[in-house]
């Protein structure tokens, strides 16, 4: 029997727990998809979709409960403002956990858990992605051509200023003795007035 056993301990004391599973749910709203085991997005999962029926609710109580649980301000206002919104005709089940395999190291069971968008929702990001890498493509095109062209507008500086004699060029005197012949100089400089 299971009496009282109403959640997974995952191998750490009372604070640990919380600590790692607010982290999740947090990175879960900021990222909308994470990868991790599957006993932990099984938690993960209770606490996350808690707190989304708390975003729906959106009164001031609701608001501070949920501030109080995650980790960053602005996670709060996207819960509020973003996550929720998407969930008004829905009555729970927000996320979903999909197995993706075992890990290499402990062969743990690894999984991301997601959270649900309707079909227009992942059309409007399929074309956003889209139009980024379409934008970058150009970008990147437009500073090799840019670059392109100031390597031949240096290169044709450069033979320019080859071309031309320069003016005004003063020549290196070494300094002379008696008689016009070139001293050489041992020893060192005097430096300053003296």
């Amino acid at each position: 029997m299971r009496h009282r056993k109403d959640h997974r301990r995952l191998g750490r004391k009372r604070e640990h727990r919380r600590a790692l599973l607010r982290n999740l749910v947090t990175a879960l709203f900021q990222y909308e998809r994470i990868e991790t085991t599957v006993a932990k997005a099984k938690e993960a999962r209770r606490l996350a979709e808690r707190l989304i029926t708390f975003g729906k609710r959106g009164d001031l109580a609701a608001r501070r409960h949920v501030a109080s649980y995650l980790m960053k301000p602005e996670i709060v206002a996207k819960l509020f403002a973003t996550i929720a919104p998407w969930y008004t005709e829905r009555n729970g089940g927000y996320t979903r956990i999909i197995r993706i395999g075992h890990r290499l190291g402990d062969a743990g069971e690894i999984a991301y858990l997601e959270l649900i968008k309707s079909v227009e929702q992942k059309e409007e990001e399929r074309q956003a992605r889209i139009a980024a890498a379409e934008a970058k493509a150009l970008a990147q095109s437009g500073e090799k051509a840019e670059k392109k062209k100031k390597a031949e507008a240096a290169a044709a500086e450069a033979e320019e200023a080859e071309d031309k004699p320069k003016r005004g060029a003063k020549k290196e005197r070494i300094g002379t003795g008696a008689g016009g012949a070139k001293q050489k100089r041992t020893g060192p400089r005097k430096v300053g007035g003296g």
